[in-house]
């Protein structure tokens, strides 16, 4: 495995550098970047053309330019990044820091929520496969993966901000819009769990009900305005997330795991009520992480010392409650100070840039404002990148299905559910490793057409503004960034190859 890791290491390196050099020559040959000053009635125009030629080192031969910035490029590997300077006199280096911080975190949030709720969707598709759900779910994918960026991003604007915003004022639901909502939810959650007809109606009318009923208390209650999980909500929302968790794992006959998996959601329910009063009134972002991290070392104990034979399945079983406990948590906490946050922001989705400028507001405040610069771009981005796994799971997932070792199973009569997450999602996930990398790549080109729509100071900017300008140190920095990281991730990818499939590492 070692030398397989630095085989794909040594690939990775000389895809790196043949790349810098394709787009360097392909950035400096792209046009004049005297051509404004040529153009201009500038008295000192002469002299504007020679100052531009001395900084950007015009006079000098491409291939030398090139190796100067590779040179200063290479030390970024003991932590020392010289990129040059851009048209204006900028340093690059400071503009990529600032303009990677951006872009990363957009693309890594929506890679994460298109695996998540792409690979859940494909799954669900594939066990009611040539159902009306599953026929749903296939057209929708085929539309989001043919949506135009941009044009997703004005409609977003325009219905998810926009309108939303000023629906904000005044927060309420028609009866019209109550029953409607409500019938639609309940369709889509009964074709989702399928089943014989009676089954299927019975799920329809108490879903109908329920959701119905939330949002006649949402809006009797204007929760949009004044939103809370609240402790007792959360205990509920951590119990069932622990039968769940057990459901999809080891089942209820398992004392071990069962054990382990209840453990941890005791200790997360009274660590948070504990802590919650601190966390509201004196948050900070280390404080946050050591109460995750505790959250998380805790449900290893449990796994470990609970599980006995099953002390794998305890420990996976346990920190996947933890986390969700911890997104609860999180959740609960961001909309308790959601109202606080509307009397500094009356409109509070905003259609352009990553941050409010010159925001004045406490750690909550500061962190809903992030959020809500987020949430659009990664909207369209996860549509966008959601499609993909959601065929390539169903695909994958029917694959497994039919199976020997899946009929095999059945006959010896395990749960469809145990069969579904335990032996076929498990080995289905192995072509997904290869979609990952790919997707991420797609999702960082996909994030210089959505940063330029929302008016974010990314990496796609920095790109865009080199392109225009025929300066190659941004679009270099750009490279250096978004080319590292789209190697990185298929390098990642390999290796996880690898090790679900210990042949391809011969």
């Amino acid at each position: 495995m070692t030398k397989f890791i630095a085989k794909r290491l040594g690939i990775s390196l000389v895809i790196l550098l043949l790349g810098s050099a394709l787009l360097y020559i392909l950035t400096v040959n792209s046009g004049d970047p005297l051509q404004d000053l040529r153009e201009s009635n500038s008295p000192n125009r002469e002299n504007l053309i020679r100052q531009r030629t001395l900084n950007m080192r015009l006079d000098v031969p491409w291939y030398l330019r090139y190796f100067t910035w590779l040179g200063g490029a290479s030390k970024c590997l003991i932590g020392a990044c010289d990129l040059g300077k851009n048209i204006a006199g900028q340093d690059v280096t400071s503009l990529v820091v600032n303009a990677a911080g951006s872009t990363l975190r957009l693309v890594v949030l929506a890679t994460v929520l298109a695996i998540a709720i792409g690979v859940t969707l494909g799954v669900v598709s594939a066990v009611r496969q040539y159902s009306g759900f599953d026929y749903a779910t296939t057209f929708m994918a085929f539309v989001f993966f043919s949506l135009p960026v941009f044009w997703a991003a004005v409609l977003l604007k325009n219905y998810a901000a926009i309108k939303f915003n000023n629906w904000l004022v005044d927060p309420t639901f028609s009866p019209v819009t109550i029953v409607v909502t409500a019938l639609i939810a309940a369709f889509v959650l009964q074709a989702a769990m399928g089943g014989n007809a009676r089954r299927r109606l019975i799920t329809f009318a108490a879903s109908a009900v329920v959701f119905a009923g939330v949002m006649f208390y949402f809006d009797a209650v204007t929760w949009f305005r004044y939103p809370s999980i609240g402790l007792p909500i959360y205990i509920l929302g951590v119990l069932g997330a622990g039968v769940l968790v057990l459901s999809m794992t080891s089942g209820f006959d398992n004392k071990r795991v069962r054990n382990a998996v209840a453990l941890t959601a005791v200790v997360a329910i009274g660590g948070y009520a504990a802590v919650r009063g601190l966390l509201m009134e004196s948050p900070s972002t280390p404080l946050l992480l050591l109460c995750g991290l505790a959250g998380l070392v805790v449900a290893f104990l449990a796994g470990w010392f609970l599980g006995g034979f099953s002390r794998k399945q305890a420990v996976i079983a346990s920190f996947v409650l933890a986390l969700v406990a911890a997104f609860i948590a999180i959740s609960d906490l961001l909309l308790s100070n959601w109202s606080g946050y509307l009397k500094l922001q009356s409109r509070p989705i905003p259609t352009i840039g990553s941050v409010t400028p010159n925001f004045t507001a406490g750690y909550w405040g500061h962190t809903i404002d992030t959020l809500t610069h987020l949430l659009l771009p990664t909207i369209v981005l996860t549509l966008v990148s959601i499609a993909s796994y959601t065929r390539y799971t169903r695909a994958s997932m029917l694959d497994v299905l039919n199976q020997d070792y899946i009929r095999t199973a059945r006959s010896k009569g395990i749960s469809e559910g145990k069969v579904v997450t335990r032996h076929a999602l498990r080995n289905s996930m192995i072509p997904l490793a290869t979609i990952v990398a790919f997707d991420f790549a797609g999702l960082i080109a996909g994030a210089v057409v959505t940063e330029t729509v929302f008016g974010w100071q990314g990496m796609g900017n920095l790109f865009r503004q080199g392109l225009l300008q025929i300066d190659p140190n941004p679009v270099m920095g750009f490279y250096l960034v978004t080319g590292t990281a789209a190697v990185f991730m298929n390098m990642i990818a390999d290796i996880a190859y690898a090790f679900l499939d210990p042949r391809i590492s011969r």
